[in-house]
C-alpha cells in the first residue's frame, strides 16, 4: 500500500531554513507534497510589484526544493477548495503550514482547519513570520499596547531566540500531483514590461535574502543608527521584501545582527526596526479595521480633499519638491522606497495636499515589493496622525528642509530626478529659488523640464493645521 503523504503548504514562508512547518513535515518521515496556492480571492489586492517578486521567489523556492528531490506544485484559486482537491488527489493525511497574521488569513486558517477535520486529516500550523505571535506581548493589565516603547521593553525582556532550524538535507518526495506552470500564474508583467528597475535592484529568493543579510552585516550594520536616515548611502538593510515573503525569518535576522561586528548602539537601533514590524502586526490583530478605519475616531470627520491632479502628480513624482519626487520615482523604478522618504512622501500627501491617507496606502500597496498589510496600514495611519503611537498630528515635514538635512549634496535627487542633476546643491531641493542663469546653465526650465511646486509649503502647512484643528475640535498648544 502506498504511504499517505504529508502536504507542506507554503504561504509567506518561501524558504527552507528555519521553517518550522517544513521541519515538522520532514520529521514525520512521510513523503512530502510541496504546495503553493495563488489565492487571489483571499488577497485580491496583491500589487503589481509584489506579484513580480512572488514569481521570482517561487522560481527560487522551486529550484531549492528540486535540489532536495521534491517538486513544487502550483495551484490557483480559493485556498480552502484548492487544498481540499490536493488532499483528495494525493490521499494526504497531514497538512503543515506557517501562519499569516492578517484578518483574511486568520479566517482562512479556521476554514481550512474545519475542512481538514471533516476529512479526518491532521492539521498543524506554525509561527515564523514574526518575533512574537500577535497578542503575545501585552500590558500588565492584559491589554494590547498602543504605544511602541512599552511594547518593545516588554518584548525585549521576553525574547530569547534560539538557533535557527537547519534546512533538511533531503526530503522524501511524494508522487507530485498536476501543477500549474509558474508562467501560467500570470504574476509578471507582459507588455509593457515595466519591471526592468526591479530586476536590476533585487535578487528574490532565500539565497538572495541571505546574501543581502551578509552584505548588510559586513558593510551596513556599523554606523547604522546615523546612516539609515540618508537615502544616498547604503545605510539600510533592504531586507523588508525578503522578510515579507518569508525568504528569511526575523529570528534568523535577529540572531545574525545581534552578533554583528558593530557598536551595540547601532545593533539596538536596527533590532528596534524588527520590533516595529512586529508591533504593526500586533496592532492589526487588536484592530482588524486598521487598513480602512482611523484608530483616532476624530479623523472620521477630517475634511479630506478630492484632487485627482494632485494625487497623480504625487504618484508620478511630479510635485515640484525634488526630495519627495525622488522618493516617489525610486518607488516606481525599484519597487521600494527608503524609509526617510516614505515618511516625507506620506506627510506631503496627507498634510500638504490634504489627500486621504488611504489613497497613499493603496498606491504603496500596488507599487512596493515589500507591501505588507499591517506595516502599510499602520505606518500610513502613523503618518496621518490618526493611528496608534502616531506622530503628533501637527508635525508636518518640510520637504525642502528634509532634503537639505538628509541629502545635503543632492546625490539622491540627482539619481532619481536626473533633469536636476546639473543644478547646484545649494538650489537642488528648492530649484524655484535659483537665479535664472543658474537654472539655464543646468538645463532646467521650471514648468517645462521640471514642474513648479504644486503647493506652497507655508500656505499648505497653515491649511493643514486649520483642517486638523477643525477635525479635533481643539486648538494646538
Amino acid at each position: 500500500m502506498t504511504e499517505a503523504p504529508a502536504i507542506l503548504w507554503f504561504r509567506r514562508d518561501l524558504r527552507l531554513a528555519d521553517n518550522l512547518a517544513l521541519a515538522a513535515a520532514a520529521d514525520t518521515g512521510a513523503p512530502v507534497v510541496a504546495l503553493f496556492i495563488l489565492d487571489e480571492t483571499d488577497d485580491p489586492s496583491l500589487g503589481g510589484a509584489a506579484r513580480w517578486w512572488l514569481h521570482h521567489s517561487l522560481a527560487s523556492l522551486g529550484a531549492d526544493l528540486s535540489r532536495l528531490g521534491v517538486a513544487l506544485t502550483l495551484r490557483r484559486g480559493p485556498a480552502a477548495a484548492a487544498l481540499a482537491r490536493i488532499v483528495e488527489e494525493t490521499g494526504a493525511r497531514r497538512v503543515f503550514w506557517s501562519r499569516v497574521y492578517e484578518p483574511a488569513a486568520l479566517r482562512l486558517d479556521a476554514e481550512i482547519e474545519a475542512m481538514l477535520r471533516r476529512r479526518a486529516v491532521a492539521a498543524a500550523s506554525f509561527p515564523g513570520a514574526l518575533l512574537f505571535e500577535p497578542g503575545e506581548i501585552r500590558s500588565a493589565e492584559g491589554r494590547a499596547f498602543r504605544v511602541f516603547a512599552p511594547f518593545w521593553r516588554r518584548a525585549v525582556a521576553a525574547l530569547a531566540p534560539g538557533a535557527p532550524v537547519r534546512a533538511p538535507a533531503a526530503l522524501r518526495a511524494a508522487s507530485a500531483p498536476p501543477s500549474e506552470s509558474l508562467d501560467d500564474l500570470g504574476l509578471t508583467p507582459r507588455k509593457p514590461d515595466w519591471a526592468g528597475g526591479l530586476r536590476e535592484a533585487w535578487r528574490p529568493g532565500e539565497r538572495g535574502a541571505r546574501a543581502r543579510l551578509d552584505e548588510f552585516m559586513e558593510e551596513g550594520a556599523r554606523g547604522y543608527a546615523a546612516a539609515r536616515d540618508f537615502p544616498a548611502r547604503e545605510g539600510v538593510s533592504r531586507l523588508s521584501p525578503h522578510l515579507h515573503w518569508g525568504e528569511i525569518g526575523p529570528r534568523q535576522v535577529w540572531r545574525a545582527i545581534a552578533r554583528a561586528d558593530a557598536p551595540r548602539s547601532d545593533i539596538a537601533v536596527f533590532l528596534r526596526e524588527l520590533g516595529w514590524r512586529d508591533f504593526c502586526h500586533h496592532i492589526l490583530l487588536a484592530y482588524p479595521g486598521l487598513p480602512d478605519t482611523p484608530l483616532d475616531q476624530a479623523f472620521t470627520r477630517f475634511p479630506w480633499a478630492q484632487d485627482d491632479a494632485a494625487l497623480r502628480a504625487w504618484t508620478r513624482g511630479a510635485t515640484g519638491y525634488p526630495f519627495v519626487d525622488a522618493g516617489m520615482r525610486q518607488l516606481w523604478l525599484t519597487g521600494w522606497m527608503h524609509n526617510r522618504l516614505r515618511m516625507v512622501a506620506a506627510s506631503f500627501l496627507v498634510k500638504h495636499l490634504l489627500l486621504d491617507w488611504r489613497d497613499g496606502e493603496r498606491w504603496f500597496f500596488d507599487t512596493l515589493v515589500d507591501a505588507d498589510l499591517a506595516s502599510n496600514a499602520f505606518n500610513w495611519q502613523w503618518s496621518a496622525g490618526c493611528g496608534a503611537d502616531a506622530a503628533p498630528w501637527f508635525r508636518i515635514f518640510n520637504p525642502v528642509a528634509q532634503g537639505e538635512k538628509f541629502d545635503p549634496e543632492g546625490a539622491f535627487v540627482r539619481r532619481f530626478v536626473p533633469e536636476l542633476a546639473r543644478l547646484d546643491a545649494k538650489f537642488i531641493h528648492a530649484p524655484w529659488t535659483a537665479p535664472e542663469h543658474r537654472l539655464r546653465d543646468a538645463g532646467v526650465r521650471l514648468g517645462e523640464t521640471y514642474p513648479l511646486p504644486i503647493v506652497d509649503h507655508a500656505a499648505a502647512r497653515r491649511r493643514a493645521l486649520d483642517a486638523f484643528d477643525s477635525c479635533r475640535g481643539a486648538r494646538r498648544d
